[in-house]
């Protein structure tokens, strides 16, 4: 469910129907937040879920470093609208510097690297 080909406006759904017994249901239905997710938020929230939240375990299903797994956390809540905490200076600098250090170790790639020293 996303935007409209001719206008470019918000889709909403009129009408469910029943495969198994044939029946249509017309109205106007609320929008599944998550619908409107990429396939990467999708996919970033799957493994998320199915890590119960542990974000040390889905930095290692990824192989990621753990600030690149919490900024990718970080837009999944913007995506979904929630606000996002902001992290003092100190927080920067270690996170600066984690990405570096895993960069520098081979853990993540360049373009990782400067994708989440951009975030």
């Amino acid at each position: 469910m996303g935007r409209c080909p001719n206008c470019d406006s918000q889709m909403e759904v009129r009408e469910l129907w029943c495969a198994s017994c044939d029946i249509t249901v017309r109205g106007r239905f609320p929008r599944c937040e998550f619908c409107a997710l990429s396939d990467e938020h999708l996919q970033f929230l799957r493994l998320f879920v199915s890590r119960r939240g542990n974000l040390r375990e889905v930095e290692r299903e990824l192989g990621v470093s753990y600030p690149t797994a919490r900024a990718r956390l970080d837009d999944l809540l913007k995506a979904l609208g929630y606000a996002v905490s902001t992290q003092s200076a100190a927080e920067r600098q270690a996170r600066r510097r984690q990405i570096l250090d895993d960069l520098k170790a081979g853990r993540i790639s360049p373009e990782e690297a400067a994708r989440a020293l951009r975030e």
